[in-house]
């Protein structure tokens, strides 16, 4: 079952998804999609991982979510936007390889049993991307999301810390 969890930066995203896999999984996976690009980066990705005490098992994972045993616990990806420009950086931006990629995973995750909770950045409620390569990955984005939200169980959007049920 997917669980997608949207909303902003720093809208509680993360801790709201670890929440809810501990009260379905004593012990809980969590994959994390991240790359490290830089020393800020490495610092969130740092903070992330200080979140978690030694009930979890972290697996990193930049593209190939679907191939992962999932073990039967609660699993939250951490997330669909850093997963998705992954594959978009590595395929040179070629935007329909990306969402076809995108589709195909995400429909073999749906058919996982496990609870999985799918982290992503809410869109449209920010800047417009002022570059042609922003702007083809803020398309991107939307699509993998909206596909995303179509086969998940659950959609929730955080606001300011606080979950807003917007299906299931």
């Amino acid at each position: 079952m997917i669980w997608m969890i949207t909303g902003g930066t720093r809208s509680g995203k993360s801790r709201f998804a670890q929440e809810v896999a501990l009260q379905h999984s004593d012990t809980p996976l969590y994959i994390a999609t991240a790359r490290s690009w830089d020393d800020d980066f490495a610092l969130r990705i740092k903070r992330h991982q200080l979140d978690r005490d030694d009930r979890w098992t972290a697996i990193e994972e930049e593209k190939d979510l679907s191939k992962l045993d999932l073990q039967g616990k609660a699993t939250v990806i951490d997330c669909a936007t850093l997963w998705i420009t992954n594959y978009f950086s590595d395929e040179k931006q070629d935007i329909e390889k990306c969402l076809e990629y995108a589709k195909s995973e995400i429909d073999a995750l749906a058919e996982k049993k496990e609870l999985i909770l799918f982290v992503s950045n809410e869109l449209g409620m920010g800047l417009h991307a002022d570059t042609d390569i922003g702007r083809k990955f803020t398309d991107l984005q939307g699509w993998v999301n909206q596909y995303l939200a179509s086969k998940a169980q659950k959609v929730t959007l955080m606001v300011s810390g606080i979950p807003v049920a917007v299906k299931g």
